[in-house]
């Protein structure tokens, strides 16, 4: 089976977005693949220096979460990014041969440093951090990573580390990732925006049903439907790309009422935040379950790490022997 790593950073509670953008898929990959899943605690880290007390409670609140939604450590490894120090060490290596031109182009540098702009992020480690992702997916010398295509920028410049590391060496080491393009549904915020938990529009995978009740009830809609006589517009309307995502059988019958205006939009929520309840429901359950037995998350990372250590290590001992250490 080919290999694969992704991973998510600890910075707070995963959402629908981090639901069907990733786990969703994740949980498909791992029948077909060999699949690492990381907690990127190092890379939680450059954005959460000033203030990262929480790292290490939401590493194993992430973990309960992936496991809730039904990632499976019989078949993959999960294992924390900190916990396996060669990762730093490949970071340090590639550091060296990496032009900072690359960096400084990188395109998703760029929107992070938009996006976060209440945190100081103009720091050396914070302009390195795809340089730790070129690290973290070829320790496991990973040949596949799934990936959008807005992060394909970030997929070649990896490649590009790939191909300075083995010239200057004379030897084809490390293997040059493929993309894995997948394609991920996209779910904005409750307000129509990106979903963010800096935005604070998002329904978490651990949300209580009343919570998730008053935000959908909360939730922004087609602005030109001012009276529920009005026809509606679906098309423009966030909440109908909700029922496309968890419940597309409904979709065309919930379009329909609304265009011809049958349904008004507290009625339309309601029914959402109901389908949202019962898709959570199960989820919340288990991720309670495993979080109310920590030994059991802590022997599922110990031998995660285990596993990945030892290919971590063997590709360690190489790159030193080919760079004279």
């Amino acid at each position: 089976m080919k290999r694969i790593l992704s991973g998510m950073r600890p910075t707070g509670k995963l959402h629908l977005g981090h639901l069907v953008g990733a786990l969703d898929n994740w949980i498909k990959l791992q029948e077909e693949y060999s699949c690492f899943f990381m907690v990127a605690d190092w890379h939680a880290l450059m954005s959460e220096y000033e203030d990262p007390a929480g790292l290490k409670t939401n590493s194993l609140e992430m973990v309960a979460d992936w496991l809730a939604c039904g990632i499976d450590p019989k078949k993959s490894v999960i294992f924390i990014q900190s916990q396996i120090k060669e990762h730093l060490e490949l970071y340090i290596v590639f550091s060296v041969i990496t032009p900072l031109g690359l960096l400084e182009r990188c395109p998703t540098y760029k929107e992070q440093l938009r996006e976060l702009k209440n945190r100081e992020l103009h720091t050396y480690g914070f302009l390195g951090y795809p340089v730790l992702q070129a690290a973290d997916i070829l320790l496991y010398r990973a040949e596949t990573v799934p990936v959008g295509e807005d992060q394909l920028p970030h997929l070649e410049l990896t490649r590009q580390i790939v191909r300075k590391f083995n010239n200057l060496y004379k030897e084809d080491y490390f293997p040059e990732p493929k993309a894995l393009l997948t394609r991920f549904q996209r779910l904005l915020g409750l307000d129509g925006r990106k979903m963010s938990k800096s935005y604070n529009n998002y329904i978490s995978l651990s949300e209580e049903p009343e919570s998730i009740r008053k935000k959908i009830g909360n939730m922004f809609t087609d602005p030109a439907r001012v009276r529920v006589s009005d026809p509606g517009h679906p098309e423009k309307c966030n909440v109908h790309n909700y029922y496309a995502v968890f419940a597309p059988e409904k979709k065309a019958g919930v379009d329909e009422l609304c265009r011809k205006a049958k349904v008004g939009c507290t009625d339309c929520k309601r029914q959402l935040a109901e389908i949202l309840v019962s898709h959570l429901s199960p989820i919340r359950e288990k991720r309670t379950e495993l979080l109310a037995d920590k030994d059991r998350l802590h022997s599922i990372l110990d031998e995660g790490a285990k596993k990945a250590r030892e290919i971590a290590e063997d590709t360690m001992a190489q790159v030193r022997k080919r760079i004279g250490l």
